[in-house]
């Protein structure tokens, strides 16, 4: 594949390693940090040519980034959170345009495993009122956004699948939990890539399901494997990429 890198930071840096080693080629890196990449400014003129960008960059770009892909009409794997306002702006561009968009919180292979698990887990405890289930994560002192997307991710999957939960709490708490709350709690410190962790909790027991990131070579992987399968299956339209992690694990 040619590939475009948007956001070439320490993500976007691990994005090339990755596509150089499974033997695609990196035609531009895109970063707004005066010489970081090769270009500051992504236009459809850049993208000539290319078959599929991958962009982990700021959301206050996204929506000119998104006007881009589409007027080149190339297919993209967004990782870059903080958009959410305007997804509905982008996902009408996307869909009237003909490409196809991949995007989430997180890429890594092992986070939909554990988002899998999780909801599985969630799932059995249903009907089994003695236990009770909540989600910590922890990341390293530099992250922006608290809680995290991909703990947003995991307590939308058990409210999915438990119906006795209702609404996220993630603020701060002065008063007892209730019943239909979900908490979400965070923690920042230290250089910690992300550890989520879920806990069904009773009197009896815990069981706790964990997902630890040791770099962020598993969510670089993961953004070049949804790269790939964009472009061999040739896939259009607004992307969540659950579908992709759902495609890449089944009968696995």
């Amino acid at each position: 594949m040619k590939v475009v890198i948007v956001g070439y930071g320490r993500m976007g840096r691990e994005i090339e390693s990755i596509l150089k080693a499974r033997g695609h080629t990196v035609v531009t890196r895109v970063d707004r940090a005066p010489g970081v990449g090769d270009v500051q400014v992504l236009t459809p003129e850049v993208l000539a040519g290319v078959d599929v960008a991958i962009e982990f960059s700021l959301p206050e770009g996204v929506a000119e980034n998104i006007k881009s892909y589409t007027q080149a009409g190339v297919s993209a794997v967004l990782g870059t959170t903080g958009w959410e306002n305007i997804a509905g702006e982008v996902k009408t561009l996307v869909e009237k345009s003909g490409i196809g968009l991949v995007h989430g919180t997180n890429f890594s292979v092992g986070a939909h495993m554990f988002f899998a698990l999780v909801e599985q887990a969630a799932a059995m405890i249903k009907d089994i009122t003695a236990y009770d289930i909540f989600v910590t994560e922890y990341h390293h002192k530099l992250k922006k956004d608290s809680p995290s997307g991909t703990a947003l991710t995991t307590a939308n999957r058990i409210l999915r699948a438990l119906p006795r939960k209702t609404e996220i709490n993630s603020g701060r708490i002065d008063r007892q939990i209730r019943d239909e709350e979900l908490h979400v709690a965070s923690v920042r410190g230290g250089s910690i890539p992300g550890i989520h962790s879920v806990m069904l909790d009773s009197d009896a027991d815990t069981l706790e399901i964990r997902h630890t990131a040791r770099s962020r070579g598993g969510f670089a992987l993961g953004a070049v494997l949804a790269a790939e399968w964009l472009v061999k299956n040739k896939k259009t339209g607004y992307i969540e990429v659950e579908e992709f992690a759902q495609d890449l694990l089944k009968g696995r």
